[in-house]
């Protein structure tokens, strides 16, 4: 049984072989998901900083606004380099990558939950 990257392709193999295009956009909608995460908290991060009147004390208020707005600078500028990471695995075949985003991602929203339960106490 020929793999894909055996088909043919006129000898080019380092540039692999063309993945199935379910594959493809399943990633490229994976991709999607981390930016509309990304915008998510940084409406979360507008909205406690500026819009929210809540009766909390500077300390907490700009603690959550920054985790925010920095959890979405991190997944804004990872997202693009893992989508090309794992379509240059499934084109060349190789395993998919692991990537840190996702724990990033749930530690940072655990240290915002924390200041929100705690918030007023940090105050």
């Amino acid at each position: 049984m020929a793999s894909g990257a055996e088909d043919g392709d006129g000898g080019r193999k380092d540039a692999g072989s063309e993945p199935d295009y379910r594959f493809t956009l399943a990633n490229e909608r994976t991709f999607l998901a981390w930016i509309r995460t990304a915008l998510a908290l940084v409406a979360g991060a507008v909205a406690v900083l500026h819009l929210v009147p809540l009766d909390w004390a500077d300390t907490p208020r700009l603690v959550v606004g920054s985790t925010l707005t920095a959890m979405a600078v991190v997944i804004t500028v990872y997202a693009p380099l893992r989508w090309r990471r794992v379509q240059d695995a499934m084109r060349h075949e190789r395993p998919l990558p692991n990537g840190l985003l996702p724990l990033l991602t749930a530690l940072g929203v655990a240290l915002v939950c924390m200041v929100v339960l705690f918030g007023n106490v940090l105050g």
